[in-house]
C-alpha cells in the first residue's frame, strides 16, 4: 500500500534566467506540475507514494519520468502517448519572486487522460487520494478524475485537495468556481490559499475554514497566507503558524504544493484521523509545511527544490 496516489498534470515549468537586449527572456527547464511538487514533498519526508497521469512519448516527458523515479515516486501508473506533446508552463517572476503563468497545453499530455488508462491498483491501495482543480479543466481527464474520486471513496480512502487555481486554464470565471466547489465537497483534507478563498466567497482565510468545516464536509484545512504562513484548523481546533523569517527568496513556484506535501506527511506520521488531532498536533504539522515550503523558494522549480528534512528541522530550531 502506498500512503499518498496523486492524479494530475506533470510539467515542464520554464522560469526567466535573463533578459536579451531585444527583451527576450532566457528561460530555464525545471520539472513541475502541482501534484509531483506534492507527491516530492512527501517522498522527501518519508513517505511512499505513486503518480497517475500522462505525459508524451518526448524529452521533456522522458525527463520528468526520470526526475520522479529519482524522487522516489512510483511512475507506473503514468502513461507515455506519442500523440500529444508533454505540457509545458512558462512562468514570469516579479521582483519578489512571485509567479505568474502562461500554458502550452493546447492539448497538453496531462489533459488526455483517459478513465480506461487510469490504473485502478493504486487508487484500491493508498492511504490517501490526492488530485487538484486543473485535471476537470478538460476533458478527457476530467471524467477520470471524477471516476478517479468515486473509486477512492468506494475503498474508503481519504481525499486531498488542492484547489490551485490556474485563471488562464478556465474558460471563464463561472466554470472554475462550480469545478473548484464540487471539489471541495469531495475533500476530507483541503489546502487552499487566501486567494482561492478570496475568490471564490470573498471572505477571510479564517472564515474560509470555518466554511468549509461547517458546510462542506471537510475535515481538516490549510489555508495559506503566502509569505505570511498559515491557518490551519479542524472541528476541534484552530491554529495560525508564521513563515520563518531570514528568507531570500528566488522563486516561490510550488511552494504551496510542497507545503502541502509537507503537511501531509507530517499529518500521517501523526497516525490519528484528523478530529483527533490536538493544538500542539496541528502546529507542529502547520510550523514544519511552513518551513519546508518558505526554504523551497531559495531555489527555482518545484520537485526540485523540497528542502531535506534536516535542513527543515534546523530551521525550526
Amino acid at each position: 500500500m502506498y500512503d499518498v496516489v496523486a492524479l494530475g498534470e506533470l510539467l515542464i515549468d520554464f522560469a526567466p534566467k535573463s533578459v536579451n537586449e531585444e527583451g527576450y527572456p532566457t528561460l530555464e527547464a525545471n520539472p513541475g506540475g502541482a501534484p509531483g511538487n506534492f507527491l516530492a514533498a512527501l517522498n522527501k519526508y518519508g513517505c511512499s507514494t505513486a503518480m497517475i497521469g500522462k505525459v508524451g512519448n518526448d524529452m521533456f516527458g522522458r525527463l520528468l519520468l526520470g526526475t520522479l523515479r529519482k524522487a522516489g515516486i512510483e511512475t507506473k501508473g503514468i502513461v507515455v502517448d506519442p500523440d500529444v506533446f508533454t505540457t509545458l508552463a512558462f512562468v514570469s517572476l516579479d521582483a519578489s519572486g512571485n509567479r505568474d503563468f502562461s500554458f502550452a497545453r493546447k492539448p497538453g499530455a496531462d489533459t488526455r487522460l483517459h478513465w480506461e488508462e487510469v490504473n485502478e491498483e493504486l487508487l484500491a491501495g493508498a492511504r490517501v487520494f490526492h488530485f487538484g482543480t486543473l485535471s476537470l479543466t478538460n476533458e478527457p481527464v476530467a471524467f477520470a478524475t471524477r471516476r478517479a474520486i468515486e473509486t477512492a471513496k468506494f475503498n474508503g480512502r481519504l481525499i486531498s485537495l488542492d484547489p490551485n487555481l490556474r485563471k488562464p486554464l478556465w474558460h471563464d470565471e463561472n466554470a472554475a468556481k462550480e469545478a473548484i466547489e464540487w471539489s471541495l465537497k469531495q475533500a476530507d483534507i483541503v489546502k487552499i490559499s487566501d486567494e482561492e478563498i478570496e475568490f471564490l466567497w470573498g471572505i477571510s482565510p479564517e472564515e474560509g475554514a470555518q466554511k468549509l468545516l461547517n458546510e462542506y464536509g471537510v475535515s481538516l484545512v490549510y489555508a495559506t497566507l503566502g509569505p505570511k504562513g498559515c491557518h490551519a484548523a479542524t472541528r476541534n481546533c484552530r491554529v495560525t503558524v508564521d513563515s520563518p523569517s531570514g528568507i531570500h527568496v528566488v522563486d516561490t513556484t510550488g511552494a504551496g504544493d510542497i507545503f502541502g506535501g509537507s503537511a501531509m506527511s507530517q499529518f500521517l506520521a501523526c497516525g490519528k484521523a484528523p478530529d483527533e488531532l490536538t493544538e500542539a498536533d496541528l502546529t507542529a504539522i502547520v510550523r514544519f509545511a511552513c518551513t519546508a515550503a518558505s526554504l523551497s523558494t531559495q531555489k527555482h522549480g518545484g520537485i526540485t527544490s523540497v528542502p531535506s528534512k534536516e535542513d527543515v528541522l534546523a530551521k525550526i530550531g
